[in-house]
């Protein structure tokens, strides 16, 4: 996958986790898990970001597994404010459809990097 692709979709789910932790700030008054969907959900692009300007193939490596680490980290946060019904399955799938898609582009590119290694 291009960067191009990764920081495109990656730049959509720091999008919706800001429209998601306005909705939830503003409307709902829910400020915490909103925080938390926001910090993870704007981190994964800030990672991929920074893993175009690696100094070596484990640098590499490791900014595209933080920003795994964070994508699931923020799916986590998406099926929680669904399943305590602070917000519905329409407001979330989106986030959710573009956390997947993240989640696998960026495991395909490490397994690769790492030569099939995990």
């Amino acid at each position: 996958m291009g960067n191009d692709l990764k920081a495109e979709i990656s730049k959509k789910l720091a999008k919706e986790s800001v429209r998601l932790y306005q909705l939830l700030s503003r409307k709902l008054r829910e400020y915490d898990l909103g925080r938390q969907l926001l910090r993870s959900g704007t981190s994964v692009g800030a990672n991929i970001a920074e893993a175009r300007f690696a100094v070596s193939n484990a640098d590499f490596c490791n900014k595209l597994s933080i920003a795994r680490k964070e994508a699931s980290e923020t799916l986590f946060w998406l099926e929680l404010l669904e399943e305590t019904s602070l917000l519905p399955c329409s407001e979330t799938e989106e986030a959710k459809a573009l956390t997947n898609s993240i989640i696998n582009i960026l495991t395909s590119i490490i397994n690769k990097s790492n030569g099939f290694l995990r």
